[in-house]
């Protein structure tokens, strides 16, 4: 069984339960964001997130130890076509070098970790339309000189 196959397992789950990433995250003592990230195959799950997800979704045993399986990230490198995804990475392109400058003006010159990182996703009420608010908060790490 490989990671691609327990993410097909539990989309499929997913789907015959009806619950939301939030409830599943919720289930097993997670954040939404890093259940989906390990659920698609992209984080490690430790021995109890990944036996807690495996019994929530009712997954074959031998799911649990692929899901705490070190990844390789890997991901397509062609510009994205999903919209929402295409966004994201837009606004990186469009507002990157300008997040780049103020981190480092701010912290000097280094860079925000993904590893010591978490992202929350929210909705916000608005008049003109509901609001998505991505907040990313990492640890600032600043390069070595030697």
């Amino acid at each position: 069984m490989t990671k691609e196959d327990v993410t097909t397992l539990i989309l499929i789950a997913k789907k015959k339960s009806g619950m939301k990433w939030e409830e599943i995250a919720s289930g097993i003592g997670m954040s939404p964001v890093w259940t989906h990230s390990a659920c698609m195959g992209m984080n490690a799950m430790p021995k109890a997130k990944a036996e807690a997800l495996v019994a929530l979704l009712d997954l074959p045993a031998e799911a649990a130890s692929v899901l705490e399986e070190y990844p390789t990230k890997i991901w397509d490198q062609a510009v994205p076509t999903d919209p929402c995804i295409y966004r994201l990475y837009e606004i990186v392109g469009v507002y990157g070098p300008t997040m780049k400058a103020l981190i480092q003006e701010e912290f000097g010159d280094g860079i925000m970790s993904a590893i010591d990182f978490d992202m929350k996703i929210t909705r916000v009420a608005n008049p003109k339309g509901d609001r998505v608010k991505v907040e990313m908060s990492g640890k600032f790490l600043g390069y070595n000189s030697w």
